[in-house]
This record gives C-alpha cells, sequence and structure tokens, in this order.
C-alpha cells in the first residue's frame, strides 16, 4: 500500500529545517529551473504549510532543493518527487471515492493537498523541466503524517471492496459496501487467518494416536 512505502527518498536537505538557510548561507537564490519565484505565490504556499502544521520556506531553500534534485536524473523527474505524486493520487482517490466516508482528522490536509495539486495557481510552475512539480511534493510531505494511516485504511477498503465484488459477481460498485462493511470484513478476515494459523500449529489426531503411525 502507499503509506506502506518502505523508504520515501528524501526531497532535498535544503527543505529539512526552518533554520538551513541561517548557517552562514545567505538566502540570495530566486530562480527554480529558470523560473522566478514570485514573492506572492511564495507566500500563499507557506500559508498552507503552516496549516498542516509545518516551517514555511524561503527562495533559497526551494531553489538549492530544485538545483539538487535536478542533478544526474537522465531527463527523468527525481524519484522523490514521483513517489510523492503516487501518495497525491491515492489521496485523491480517497476523498473523491462516494463510498468512503473519511475520517474528520484527515478531511481537512487532504482539501488542502488536493485543491493545490488541482489549482491553478502553483508557486513552481508543472511546466518547469524535472522540478514542476517539486512544490506539490513539498505539500504531500507537509500532509502525509495527518494522511498516512487513513490513506492505509482507504486501501485497504478497495481491496476488500474487490474481494467482495469478486465473491458476489458483481462489479465494484454495484453493491453498497460501506467503511462500516469493511470494518466487519477486516474483522471477519482477521477471525480467519487466526483459524488458519491455529489450525496449522494443531493436528487433527488426538496425541495418542500419533504414536501408532512409524516410518520404515
Amino acid at each position: 500500500m502507499y503509506a506502506q512505502i518502505a523508504i520515501l527518498q528524501p526531497l532535498s536537505a535544503a527543505l529539512q529545517s526552518p533554520a538551513w538557510t541561517s548557517l552562514n548561507r545567505p538566502a540570495r537564490r530566486h530562480f527554480v529551473g529558470g523560473f522566478l519565484l514570485e514573492a506572492e505565490a511564495l507566500a500563499h504556499f507557506n500559508q498552507l504549510l503552516v496549516r498542516l502544521h509545518h516551517f514555511p520556506l524561503d527562495c533559497d531553500q526551494l531553489a538549492t532543493a530544485s538545483r539538487e534534485l535536478g542533478r544526474s536524473v537522465d531527463g527523468q523527474r527525481p524519484a522523490s518527487i514521483e513517489q510523492r505524486l503516487q501518495l497525491a493520487s491515492a489521496v485523491d482517490r480517497m476523498i473523491t471515492d462516494a463510498t468512503w466516508q473519511p475520517a474528520s482528522e484527515a478531511v481537512e490536509p487532504a482539501r488542502v493537498v488536493m485543491d493545490y495539486v488541482h489549482g491553478d495557481h502553483d508557486l513552481i510552475p508543472d511546466s518547469v523541466p524535472l522540478v514542476g512539480r517539486l512544490d506539490d511534493a513539498i505539500l504531500i510531505d507537509a500532509a502525509w503524517p495527518q494522511l498516512a494511516g487513513e490513506v492505509d485504511c482507504y486501501l485497504d477498503y478497495c481491496r476488500l471492496r474487490a474481494i467482495e465484488a469478486g465473491l458476489r459477481g458483481r462489479e465494484v460498485g454495484g453493491f453498497a459496501f460501506t467503511r462500516e462493511h469493511w470494518q466487519q470484513a477486516r474483522r471477519a478476515e482477521a477471525g480467519l487467518i487466526a483459524h488458519c494459523r491455529r489450525v496449522g500449529e494443531d493436528s487433527y489426531l488426538p496425541s495418542p494416536a500419533a504414536a501408532c503411525f512409524r516410518v520404515y
């Protein structure tokens, strides 16, 4: 599942601390892939980061990160950005699936991220080579601690809904399958797994009878 990706490749060390530019590095860079970052757009972006309980960033951090990520990737979008866009896709599915009722604490961060991803007022234009989605990736990174558990639940819901559809011989979406149905299916699946483990550890034969068998 997306929430269980073993290791998310880091975006850039330049983005890891709000004090990064204070360490004898003047905030002088303002270009990302040749695009000049606008102060108003950065202020709006930082407001979103704060709403997601993340510290704000400055132009120098973003420009330095873009230079690091755009280095030696053979014309391909950096894997660290691509991973986070996959997470964004999962979040999008979760909040647009009419049959799923997201936990209340996940709704706000999911909306913040997806409104930005689908909006027209990017901090960094998507057309910028290699790092045009860096701003989207940063927002996903900021929101992920609040979204990971709920996205994991939703993807498991999709898995069990697909199994239920197969058992019924129906199309996914052709029958009622709510969050409550998913929870019931999870409990049933957990019970079946526990039963199979017990059977695997035990014998159907009483222990005295086992002594009657010999291998020659």
